[in-house]
């Protein structure tokens, strides 16, 4: 049956020089989003509030809201979720956000905070952590 109908069917003519469904393009660069950099600063920085017995929350990008550079949202079980936009922002700010996540989740602020801020900032790199 299939050698029948292989047989009715005409063959396809091509054109020379039409080898392609589509019309050339021009193909550019995408902009892809930095996750892996973004998880890798994540489970460091997790790493070392554990390390400082400190709640760790969790994270994730980009927010639910439109427009916000991060979130931070109470979970019923008692956890915290930070939410960060990785995409079109400064590697300094990203981990600016993070770091500022943690504190708000283990209720650090004023004197105390300043403290574990720099502590914090200073375990995950500045720059150096997103180059690759």
């Amino acid at each position: 049956m299939k050698a029948r109908l292989a047989r009715r069917l005409p063959a396809a003519r091509v054109p020379a020089g039409r080898l392609l469904s589509h019309p050339p393009g021009r193909m550019v660069d995408v902009e892809t989003p930095s996750s892996i950099p973004f998880g890798a600063l994540a489970r460091l920085l997790a790493a070392e509030a554990r390390r400082h017995d400190l709640v760790v929350p969790a994270f994730s990008s980009p927010p639910r809201t439109p427009g916000a550079n991060r979130t931070i949202r109470r979970l019923p079980g008692g956890g915290v979720m930070v939410a960060v936009r990785v995409r079109d922002r400064g590697v300094q700010d990203v981990i600016d956000d993070l770091v500022e996540g943690v504190l708000v989740a283990n209720g650090l602020a004023g004197q105390a905070a300043v403290g574990w801020r720099l502590a914090l900032r200073t375990v995950l790199g500045g720059e150096e952590a997103m180059a690759a």
